[in-house]
């Protein structure tokens, strides 16, 4: 019997060649059969409780949606103008619009999201915080349609945000979030995908990208997909609500037809933390002075930041970071807004659209404000940052505190008040004071740190707009409805 020799690397390439095939034809549709089966049983098994069922655009392979956005006449449009201003041809145009399309188009599963990504928010949630729900306009959110658009729109203050909203909305709905580019790391992207988020770049310059993006998030809109916005765009620095940023809500309002089968509806949420984890981080990077923190001493702060925690909880000194609180104000309806203002943004272009659509960003954010929560530990800061120097006794404090809880409930703010015990709330904020040493303690007078007075007006700042404004609210606003009860999903 004669021998045949057969090169190495020929050996190689035929072995890469059958391992490629076996995960092609056997793997990959094993894993999207134990995907996918799942996720359609969940499906059916959240029909009946969701407030707002899982659209068919959810559902909608992810292929098909990059396919439909390449064919779109407005992408289309687009893309053979990037080729002539740019001398390439349309195919090559094409490409690059390909390439966007499976950069944003997320991939949703319910099963990732609402058993598995719900379980870990759940468990995250609780874990740092007691989560609250303050407020809820209970009547103006059954008042909205089954068929509407919802699109919770909500102050940035945490990267906790998405979580804490996802979670407390998981009895609502599965939200679609657009998310920035620091989550574009394999393998968190294609988890993120997965719970439905869509990614977008900040501040981009590509119109044809710009152009892909609109029309990926108006086919959303259109379909009646709920989706979650932070119209400020980022993280706030110093605390302070931020002007909005107004690219996605035009792109939604493209999205939106008067005469559509879907109205558009706004839900303001406020979110308020009496600890934001990124706290000095944030105030860090309003100093153009400081030096700046690389990725590996950024990695090695947040495990030590960890390593004392944990060997706090192992001494059974922990506690957790105080309160994170979150409030639904009055839904905003689309269809109600311009049919009271004359307004058809589909009819719209140029300046003129400009000015309505900030008009639109600015009448939201006032709503979002209105309803952020007032937590003890805002509440406490705001005290010391108006007495810096003067030492306060308990009896003091609690006086300060009590005239600016008049001054808020004045202006129609949301005070959480824990266990509706003052005292009780006067306890918690100072604890998480004093121990972060921001706040000192000597014979039962309480005195800020001086070097930590820009960190306690980082958290004052968090309801100074709500201090600001006159006796009747907002300009232009309707005071809210008194509190109602609403209890925190499972």
């Amino acid at each position: 019997m004669s021998e045949v020799a057969v090169p190495a690397w020929f050996l190689v390439l035929m072995g890469a060649l059958a391992l490629w095939a076996l995960y092609e034809h056997v793997v990959a549709p094993a894993l999207r059969f134990l995907v996918a089966h799942p996720a359609n049983r969940v499906i059916d098994e959240l029909g009946e409780r969701l407030r707002i069922g899982i659209r068919p655009f959810q559902r909608t392979k992810r292929q098909a949606l990059i396919h439909r956005l390449l064919t779109d006449p407005r992408v289309q449009l687009a893309a053979e103008n990037f080729a002539r201003q740019n001398r390439v041809s349309v195919p090559a145009a094409l490409r690059r619009v390909e390439r966007y399309a499976r950069e944003i188009v997320p991939a949703f599963n319910a099963y990732l999201y609402f058993r598995i990504g719900y379980w870990i928010g759940r468990w995250i949630a609780r874990s740092l915080y007691r989560v609250r729900i303050g407020y809820l306009d209970s009547e103006g959110i059954a008042a909205i349609g089954p068929d509407a658009t919802v699109v919770f729109v909500m102050n940035h203050r945490s990267n906790m945000d998405y979580i804490l909203t996802a979670y407390l909305a998981a009895d609502q709905a599965a939200l679609s979030y657009a998310v920035g580019e620091w989550a574009r790391i394999w393998p968190l992207s294609a988890l993120i995908r997965a719970m439905g988020a869509y990614f977008v770049r900040r501040n981009s310059k590509d119109e044809l990208y710009r152009r892909v993006l609109e029309r990926y998030i108006a086919m959303a809109t259109e379909a009646g997909v709920p989706q979650a916005l932070f119209p400020e765009g980022g993280l706030t620095r110093d605390g302070r609500m931020r002007e909005p940023r107004l690219g996605v809500i035009d792109y939604m309002m493209r999205g939106f037809r008067m005469e559509g089968g879907h109205d558009l509806v706004f839900v303001p949420l406020g979110i308020n933390y009496d600890r934001v984890l990124e706290d000095r981080s944030l105030l860090r990077a309003l100093d153009t002075d400081a030096p700046r923190v690389g990725r590996m001493k950024a990695l090695w702060n947040a495990l030590a930041f960890a390593a004392r925690n944990l060997r706090l909880m192992l001494k059974s000194e922990w506690h957790r970071f105080g309160y994170a609180c979150v409030n639904f104000g009055s839904p905003v309806s689309m269809r109600a807004y311009c049919g009271s203002r004359g307004l058809d943004f589909q009819r719209l272009a140029g300046e003129e659209r400009r000015r309505a659509t900030a008009a639109l960003g600015e009448h939201l954010m006032r709503s979002v404000g209105r309803v952020v929560p007032v937590v003890p530990v805002p509440l406490i800061a705001t005290v010391f940052v108006n007495n810096p120097g003067r030492g306060l006794s308990a009896l003091e404090l609690k006086a300060e505190v009590g005239r600016l809880i008049e001054r808020l409930d004045r202006s129609s703010a949301h005070v959480y008040v824990p266990r509706r015990d003052l005292d009780y709330a006067l306890d918690v904020g100072l604890r998480m004071l004093l121990m972060r040493h921001l706040v000192d303690e000597d014979q039962g007078i309480y005195l800020a740190q001086e070097k930590e007075l820009p960190l306690l007006r980082y958290y004052a700042n968090s309801i100074a707009h709500l201090l600001e404004q006159g006796r009747d609210g907002l300009p232009g606003e309707v005071p809210p409805e008194p509190v109602q009860p609403f209890i925190v999903p499972r």
